[in-house]
């Protein structure tokens, strides 16, 4: 059996520095990837970021958008960061009912929108100019999983209901951010809720008043 040649061992000793280089890149981008999961969890939670952090996580979110995992980024951030961000908002709501409910969701909301969306934006600013933009994804994510999954509608049609600004101005805020399939039942759902809370009111397929409906929510949602 004849011994291997040069260029046989140049080729296995090059094709193992790749791989090897392969794999320092795959560690890198895990690195890179876990740095920003734990950058975003720790907004959600009120928690902030270090000095300069803000910095890093910029270069880490323009360097990812620079490999093979770029092209999975929004995926992820929907799927992961958004969605875990989400729940731990809710979770320190979701049991709550009536007028305690509508003052927690407003201090939720209020810190949502005044520190968490604006944050989550300079964290991600390298992808600005993408459709979907953060700021629709964020708040899409927070009308499907928090305003639309808490008892929010039972809190809002009770006589005695004292309805904070904040909400208000949150389900306006939501009615704005539109998905690209067009009218959804989830956003029909956030329509049914403010005919609560502003009148008169356009909506999708009428006007409403406080005087009564032109055509109930119940045929908007069987439509």
């Amino acid at each position: 059996m004849s011994s291997p040649s040069l260029s046989d061992l140049g080729k296995r000793e090059q094709a193992a520095l790749d791989e090897r280089g392969t794999q320092q890149r795959r560690a890198c981008s895990n690195a890179t990837w876990n740095s920003i999961h734990n950058g975003v969890i720790a907004v959600f939670q009120r928690k902030g970021l270090p000095d300069h952090e803000l910095y890093n996580l910029n270069e880490g979110v323009r360097q990812l958008l620079k490999t093979e995992l770029g092209s999975f980024f929004t995926e992820y951030l929907q799927n992961q960061l958004l969605t875990k961000g989400m729940v731990i908002l809710r979770d320190k709501i979701r049991f709550y009912e009536g007028q305690k409910l509508l003052d927690t969701l407003a201090e939720t909301w209020d810190f949502f929108f005044s520190d968490v969306l604006p944050m989550l934006q300079a964290i991600f600013y390298p992808v600005q100019g993408k459709e979907p933009s953060v700021r629709q994804l964020a708040l899409l994510h927070f009308r499907n999983i928090i305003t639309l999954n808490i008892k929010l509608e039972d809190a809002l049609s009770r006589s005695r209901a004292r309805v904070p600004p904040s909400i208000i101005q949150m389900l306006l805020i939501l009615q704005g951010v539109h998905e690209s399939k067009g009218v959804t039942e989830d956003y029909l759902k956030l329509e049914s809720l403010i005919q609560k809370v502003v009148s008169p009111y356009l909506g999708t397929y009428g006007l409403y008043s406080s005087d009564g409906p032109f055509m109930h929510s119940s045929c908007i949602l069987g439509k």
